[in-house]
């Protein structure tokens, strides 16, 4: 029989109708807290533009032209203005999200393991955050310096070849990466609560290390653009994080969790 202590810090119970309805209302809040976040970043879309747009810019140079985006249709800049609203209301609604997502699983989870919601939403929240401005510092800047400078080669019959980008285009490509970056910084997170709830050791992450520091590389050049250097500063800091990993998953992880050896 368990005492009252084990009752107390045992998961709650929730019918299958309880669960549906739980579902629909953190659903309603997550979609209100993402248009008020759209709407505040398209107040500002100018403003985001321009920030979006500052590793293009240094990466640019000293062309003879000015740096530009162009678009093709009328309503292009206006999507693009879209685009930029909805990464803006998914970035700023993302800790709110994160807390509905865990106040979904928690009567689910046991007392001890709910402590860790305000850890989770402030972790998950900062780590993406440092993953989409590395990104867009470190990275990007790079690259777009090694890719833009190839237009100032010069053919011998006196061709020149200029870079014509556009505006939708480039915003796809730097969202698409800004997404990537963000996401692959929430390793730790995951590797902390896969070690919490008895799915990981920490001695599987060392054994695995070299295969992901294979996957890190192939990752980084899917996501970076394809020049060494990008691929190089994206691979580095997912190795880190990787071994950052490694020590969470030892200090927290179940220390009787059985471990294959190798044959």
């Amino acid at each position: 029989m368990q005492n009252a202590e084990e009752q107390e810090d045992a998961p709650g119970t929730m019918s299958f109708w309880e669960h549906l309805d739980e579902l629909r209302s953190r659903l309603f809040k997550m979609i209100l807290f993402f248009l008020l976040g759209a709407a505040c970043a398209w107040v500002f879309k100018e403003e985001l533009l321009s920030i979006m747009t500052r590793p293009f810019v240094e990466g640019w140079g000293s062309q003879e032209n000015g740096p530009s985006l162009h678009f093709a249709a009328p309503a292009a800049l206006f999507m693009a203005y879209v685009k930029l609203a909805v990464l803006g209301g998914f970035v700023l609604s993302l800790p709110f999200q994160l807390y509905q997502l865990w106040a979904f699983i928690a009567p689910g989870l046991y007392a001890k393991e709910k402590k860790f919601a305000l850890p989770f939403v402030i972790s998950s929240t900062v780590l993406f955050a440092t993953g989409g401005f590395f990104g867009w510092k470190v990275v990007f800047p790079v690259a777009f310096d090694f890719l833009l400078g190839m237009q100032r080669d010069q053919f011998s019959n006196g061709l020149q070849v200029e870079a014509t980008v556009m505006v939708n285009e480039y915003l796809q490509f730097v969202i698409r990466a800004l997404l990537a970056f963000g996401a692959v910084f929430e390793i730790p997170v995951v590797v902390f609560f896969l070690s919490v709830a008895g799915v990981l050791h920490h001695r599987h992450l060392i054994r695995f290390a070299r295969y992901f520091v294979v996957i890190a590389f192939v990752v980084s050049a899917v996501i970076t653009p394809p020049d060494p250097l990008s691929q190089l500063l994206m691979a580095g800091p997912l190795c880190f994080l990787y071994v950052l990993s490694i020590g969470i998953a030892y200090i927290f992880g179940r220390k009787n969790l059985p471990v294959a050896t190798d044959s």
